[in-house]
């Protein structure tokens, strides 16, 4: 087994680690609010949630293809693999760290930071500034602040429409509902964050030289990438969990059928549409926040919410600075 093909393999081993830490973090935001409202059990909300990440890779290819040719580009040799695995490694270490504290933050974020911190010390790697503004700052600002209003207009229309219902019989509804609006958020957790993996692994292929496309997706990428996720998926969250269905606001089947069915639609917009990869979190999280506002402001734990924003702005640039200390480390090994 020569080197060139080792590095590959090393690199696809992290890609398939991250989208392992990746289904047990950003999944427990697809299935956070179907728990906490008590409208699906914990192991029956995993197999929902695996199971749509397993359909919605497949419907991804267009993030994937941002991730693997648009955002960096490095040299086809055995060098710039050492990025590409260092950049990984930045984002999972920062997923880890995050999970532990319970903080919902992006991995999305944390994969993009990762590969420009490494990219921007490899030898003849490119930053494509324009890309990353467009297709990943842009969405990270604009995308939590279409959850928080279009969270505050659903839910104001879902509370007309039941304005006359009977409170009991409104709940067994929603919590019906939200069988279908949870599987709606794992579908979309799918198409943005397997596509990602598929992404990284594409840009491996490439530049390790066994594939000339920077856009081709094998098919084994899709079956491994989705696989591994829906295995993490299952896995479990329940730190974020909690965080995210108990602490920042207390949710009912009525305000997590609305938060997770706008969290969906905007990330099927994004995906389907714009071909952007913006964060699974970032959407519920702030759909959530927007939905629990049409109580009252104080409804909402901004101190919590504080947190988490916090984490957001810190996901990048922390990122960046762990894949750069990785990339020193581990670029000897890969020369």
């Amino acid at each position: 087994m020569n080197g060139a093909l080792i590095a590959v393999l090393a690199v696809v081993i992290a890609a398939m680690a991250f989208d392992f830490t990746n289904g047990f973090h950003d999944a427990a935001n697809a299935i956070a609010t179907s728990v906490s409202t008590r409208a699906l059990t914990p192991r029956i909300a995993l197999v929902v949630a695996a199971l749509g990440n397993l359909g919605g890779s497949y419907l991804g290819r267009g993030v994937a293809e941002t991730v693997g040719s648009g955002l960096v580009t490095l040299p086809v040799n055995r060098g710039s693999l050492g990025a590409v695995f260092a950049g990984v490694l930045g984002a999972i270490t920062w997923n880890l760290i995050t999970w532990y504290f319970g903080l919902p933050s992006s991995s999305s974020h944390a994969l993009f930071g990762g590969l420009v911190g490494a990219t921007l010390f490899a030898a003849g790697g490119t930053v494509h500034w324009t890309t990353i503004t467009d297709k990943v700052i842009v969405p990270m600002v604009l995308s939590p602040l279409v959850g928080l209003l279009l969270g505050y207009a659903v839910m104001l229309g879902v509370l007309w429409a039941v304005r006359r219902a009977q409170p009991g019989r409104a709940n067994r509804w929603f919590r019906r509902a939200q069988t279908v609006s949870a599987a709606a958020m794992a579908i979309g957790h799918g198409m943005q964050d397997a596509a990602k993996t598929m992404g990284i692994v594409v840009l491996a292929l490439y530049t390790g030289g066994y594939q000339t496309s920077r856009t081709h997706i094998p098919w084994w990428v899709f079956l491994t990438s989705a696989t591994v996720l829906a295995i993490g998926t299952y896995s479990g969250g329940w730190r974020i969990i909690r965080t995210l269905g108990r602490r920042v606001i207390h949710l009912g089947p009525a305000e997590g059928f609305a938060a997770e069915t706008v969290a969906s639609a905007v990330l099927y917009f994004n995906a389907l549409v714009l071909k952007a990869p913006i964060s699974t979190t970032h959407t519920i999280t702030s759909a959530i926040m927007g939905v629990g506002a049409t109580k009252r402001l104080s409804a909402v734990r901004w101190g919590v919410a504080g947190n988490i924003v916090t984490a957001w702005v810190l996901t990048f640039p922390a990122a960046a600075a762990i894949a750069v200390l990785a990339y020193f480390l581990v670029h000897p090994i890969f020369t």
